[in-house]
C-alpha cells in the first residue's frame, strides 16, 4: 500500500507573512540571512548550509508576541551565530531586535514584558526591550567557569545556573604545580571521558538570588552540595536546564540526576528525580531506581510533578513513560512550607504503546500535553493527569485513560510539544518535516496553520518533488515503514539510482524530521530515489518492534534493510543502490558488505562499529554494548562484590552479559558475527568516514574499516576529521562531508 505526498516547496499554511523589520546597527561580525540564489530548482550542500535556523519560542506575558532565535551561518566565516526576533502571535510584524556578532541563546520575557534575559558570552544579561530593538544591556552575573545555561524562578527573582567544577581526572599540575606545562590525562576509574570530550570538569547547577547585585560563585548555592561531589547536573552530554524546574511557589526546585561515578555510571542509567529546597539545603528523592527518569514539570498549581521515566536500568531504549507524583508540604512555621512528601506515583501512558517526550502541562493542572513518535509520524498529544489516581483513600484506582491525538494523523510533519496554549485553546509549537527545516505553527481543533516561514525565501526557489509512504513485507510476514523520496521532475520512464539510508540509534526513528547532515531532500534533489526502511529497532512503532534489534544486530533488521533493497531494486526505474549509514548504521553498512551478495553497488559509512569486541573496550557508555550485545533484561551492581558470580556474566559488581568474556549466549554470538569477522567478503566500493574527537565509537574503528578494505584489494577511502565528533558541526566541514559524500555516490553509483 502506498501513500503519496506531493511536497510543494514549503505550500503549507494561508498566512501572509511579512518581511522583517530591522533597526540597530548591525556588529561587524555579525551573520545574516543567506541571500542566496538556486538557478536550477535543485538544493545543494551550500544551499543546506544557507537555512536559517530557528529555535527557543518564547510567548510574551501578555500573549501578544513570540521571542525567538534564529542561527545564520558563514562557509567563509566557518561559524554560525545566533540572533534574536519577535513577531506577533499570527507571524505578522516580524521585527529583528539583535544584529551582534556573538550568539544570545536562552532568551526570556521579564515578567512585565519590558526586558529581556539572555545568555551571552558565558555569562547572564538583561536588556531592555523597546519593541524594535533591544536597549541598555545589564551583566547579572560574574562566574569565573562561565554560565552554560539558566533558568528563571517564576516570580524572576532566583536563578538556577548551570557552571562546572573539577572532576575526577586529574592533570601532571595537580600532583606537582611546576608541572604546569605538562600535559596529560589521569584516571583510576570509567568515564574519563564523555562523547566529544576529556571529563576534567562536570556540570553542577546553583542557585542565586538577584537582590544584592552581580552573582558571584560566593553569592550562589550549588544544588549538589559542593566542588567534592562529582554527579553530573545536568547529564551529560546532551542535558540542559530542562532538567531543573522551579516550583510555582519558587521554594523548590526539581532535578533529575545520576547520583553515580565512575564504573557505575557507565553501566548504569539509574538517573533519579529530586526536591531540593534551597532555603534549607534539603533534597527528597521522588524516585530511587529504575532507568532515565528525566524532564521534571511542575503542575501550575504545585501539587504535582511529571517527568519522563525508563523503568529498567541500563538500557537507554525502554519505554519512556509519562509519569505524575502527587506531592504533599508539611507545615513549617507560619505561611510556610516544609519538605514534599510523595503520596503516590503513577504513570499516564500505561495504555499507549510509544514513547512519551517533551512534557508540558495545561493551566488548569488537569492535563499534560507531549509529543511522541507514532507510525514514523511525530504528534501532539493530551492526557488526563487524573489517570492511575489515587482515591480519598490513598488507593491507586488505575483510571486508563488513552492520550489523545491533538495534531492530524495524516500531517506528513513532526510536531514538536507546545511552548504555549493561548486561551482559546491554541497550541503555539514548533514542527518540520523532510522539506523544510524548524518553523512555528499553530494547532487548533485538529488542523495547523503556519506562524513563520523564516526560509521561505530559499525553499520558494526549489522545484517540488514526490514521497510515498510504502508499507512493504518483511521475511517473517510483518509490515514496515518504508518512505521513498524521489527526485524532482521524476520521470519513471527513466533510469535512477537510489540511496538506502541504515538507520544509527541502533533505536531511533525515520520520520519527518530534518537533518543538517543526512538530509534525504538533499539526497533525492541530487537525483537520487531515497529509501528510508524503518527497520527493526525504531521506536515509532511500539516497544516490541524497537527491542527486537537488541541482541540481534546481525539478524532481522538486516533482513529488514535487504527486503527494501529488493523492493525498490524491482521498480523499473531504478538502476543502481547504494547503502549509507552512521553510527550503528555504520556497523549495519560495514555487516551488509560482507553479506550482500550483489545487491549493493557502493556503500558509506559514517562514525561506523567495526570490531564489535574491540569497540567494547574503548567506548564510554558502557549500558550501551552491555544490554544490546547481551540481551540483559535488568542491570545489577551489588556493592563489594569483586569476583565472577557463578553465572559467568557478573564481574567486579557488575553485570557484563554483553561483554566479549561473557558466557551469554546472545553474546557469544553477537562477537562472533561482527563486521571484522567478514572482510574476506568485502568486493563492494566503500567510503569511510569518522571524527578524531568521537569517544563514543573512537575513530580507529574507522581506520580498521579502511584497512581492511585496502588490505582485500576493495575500492576504498578514509575520510578523518581532526576536531570533529559523532557528528560533523563545523560549516567548511559539513561542506566538505557533504561534497566527499555526493562525488562517492556519483563515481559508483552514476
Amino acid at each position: 500500500m502506498k501513500r503519496i505526498h506531493k511536497i510543494m516547496a514549503f505550500a503549507i499554511g494561508a498566512m501572509s507573512i511579512m518581511s522583517c523589520t530591522q533597526t540597530q546597527e548591525a556588529d561587524p561580525a555579525y551573520i545574516g540571512p543567506a541571500d542566496i540564489r538556486i538557478e536550477d530548482g535543485r538544493m545543494t550542500p551550500e544551499v543546506l548550509l544557507s537555512f536559517g535556523r530557528l529555535s527557543d519560542p518564547q510567548l510574551s506575558p501578555d500573549g501578544s508576541k513570540i521571542l525567538y532565535g534564529v542561527s545564520y551561518t558563514s562557509i567563509a566565516d566557518n561559524r554560525s551565530c545566533r540572533n534574536l526576533f519577535i513577531c506577533n502571535v499570527d507571524g505578522s510584524e516580524k521585527v529583528q531586535l539583535t544584529q551582534d556578532g556573538k550568539s544570545l541563546n536562552g532568551a526570556r520575557w521579564s515578567l512585565d514584558g519590558k526586558s529581556i534575559f539572555f545568555l551571552q558570552g558565558g555569562q547572564i544579561w538583561k536588556a531592555e526591550f523597546l519593541g524594535d530593538r533591544l536597549g541598555k544591556r545589564t551583566q547579572l552575573t560574574d562566574i569565573p567557569n562561565g554560565v552554560a545555561d539558566f533558568l528563571l524562578s517564576p516570580d524572576q527573582q532566583q536563578v538556577v545556573y548551570v557552571s562546572t567544577v573539577p572532576s575526577n581526572v586529574t592533570s601532571p599540575a595537580d600532583s606537582d604545580p611546576a608541572l604546569d606545562k605538562a600535559k596529560a590525562y589521569v584516571t583510576e576509574d570509567l568515564m574519563y571521558r564523555h562523547w566529544d570530550h576529556w571529563v576534567t570538569e562536570l556540570p553542577h547547577s546553583y542557585v542565586a538570588n538577584f537582590a544584592n547585585g552581580m552573582i558571584t560563585p560566593e553569592r550562589s548555592l550549588d544544588i549538589l552540595g559542593g566542588p567534592d561531589v562529582k554527579f553530573e547536573l545536568p547529564l551529560e552530554p546532551y542535558g540542559g536546564v530542562e532538567q531543573l524546574a522551579w516550583s510555582p511557589d519558587g521554594r523548590y526546585v526539581a532535578y533529575s540526576c545520576k547520583k553515580l561515578t565512575g564504573k557505575q555510571y557507565a553501566f548504569s542509567t539509574n538517573t533519579c528525580i529530586y526536591i531540593y529546597c534551597p532555603l534549607t539545603g534539603e533534597t527528597t528523592a521522588v524516585t530511587t531506581d529504575g532507568g532515565y527518569d528525566t524532564d521534571p514539570v511542575w503542575s501550575p498549581d504545585g501539587s504535582k510533578l511529571a517527568w519522563l521515566s525508563m523503568e529498567r536500568d541500563g538500557y537507554e531504549a525502554d519505554k519512556t513513560r509519562l509519569m505524575v507524583a502527587d506531592l504533599a508540604f508539611e507545615p513549617q512555621g507560619e505561611g510556610q512550607t516544609g519538605n514534599p512528601k510523595v503520596l503516590g506515583i503513577r504513570e499516564l501512558t500505561t495504555d499507549f504503546k510509544y514513547n512519551a517526550a517533551g512534557p508540558v502541562w495545561s493551566d488548569d493542572s488537569k492535563s499534560l500535553y507531549f509529543n511522541a513518535l507514532a507510525e514514523g509520524l511525530q504528534g501532539i498529544y493530551q492526557v488526563d493527569a487524573a489517570a492511575g489516581a489515587f482515591n480519598a483513600e490513598g488507593i491507586h484506582t488505575d483510571i486508563a485513560v488513552v492520550p489523545v491525538r491533538l495534531t492530524p494523523e495524516d500531517a506528513w510533519y513532526d510536531f514538536d510539544s507546545p511552548f504555549a496554549v493561548l486561551e482559546d485553546g491554541t497550541l503555539l509549537a514548533s514542527y518540520c518535516s523532510m522539506d523544510f527545516p524548524t518553523e512555528l505553527v499553530c494547532v487548533k481543533d485538529g488542523a495547523f496553520q503556519a506562524i513563520t516561514k523564516e526560509n521561505e525565501h530559499i525553499l520558494s526557489q526549489l522545484k517540488p518533488h514526490k514521497t510515498e509512504a510504502r508499507w512493504i513485507d518483511t521475511v517473517d510476514g510483518k509490515k514496515m515503514l518504508t518512505w521513498v523520496l524521489f527526485p524532482p521532475e521524476f520521470d519513471e520512464t527513466k533510469t535512477y539510482p537510489a540511496i538506502e539510508i541504515f538507520l544509527g540509534g541502533p533505536q531511533g526513528t525515520l520520520s519527518q524530521g530534518w537533518s543538517y547532515r543526512w538530509n534525504y531532500s538533499l539526497m533525492c534533489n541530487q537525483g537520487y530515489v531515497v529509501v528510508l526502511p524503518n527497520r527493526r529497532g525504531t521506536t515509532a512503532f511500539g516497544q516490541e518492534w524497537c527491542e527486537q534489534i537488541s541482541g540481534d544486530y546481525i539478524g532481522l533488521n538486516m533482513q529488514d534493510y535487504l527486503s527494501a533493497a529488493k523492493m525498490i531494486k524491482a521498480e523499473p526505474y531504478i538502476g543502481k543502490l547504494a547503502g549509507c549509514g552512521a553510527s550503528y548504521g555504520g556497523f549495519s553498512t560495514y555487516y551488509m558488505a560482507g553479506i550482500h551478495g550483489d545487491v549493493f553497488d557502493c556503500f558509506i559509512a559514517h562514525a561506523g562499529i567495526f570490531d564489535e569486541k574491540y569497540m567494547y573496550y574503548e567506548t564510554e557508555e558502557m549500558w550501551f554494548p552491555n544490554f544490546d550485545n547481551g540481551g540483559l533484561s535488568e542491570y545489577a551492581y551489588t556493592p563489594g562484590q569483586t569476583g565472577p558470580a557463578g553465572d559467568g556474566v557478573t564481574f567486579g559488581g557488575l553485570q557484563q552479559a554483553g561483554s566479549p568474556w561473557s558466557t551469554a549466549a546472545k553474546a557469544q554470538r553477537h562477537y562472533a558475527n561482527s563486521p571484522a569477522a567478514n572482510v574476506t567478503k568485502w568486493h563492494t566500493p566503500i567510503l569511510c568516514i569518522h571524527g578524531m574527537m568521537d569517544y563514543r565509537i573512537p575513530y580507529d574503528q574507522g581506520m580498521a574499516a579502511f584497512n581492511a578494505a585496502q588490505m582485500m584489494g576493495v575500492p576504498s577511502k578514509l575520510i578523518v576529521f581532526p576536531e570533529e565528533n559523532h557528528w560533523i558541526l563545523q560549516p567548511q566541514n559539513a561542506l566538505f562531508w557533504h561534497r566527499s559524500y555526493f562525488d562517492w555516490l556519483d563515481q559508483w553509483c552514476k
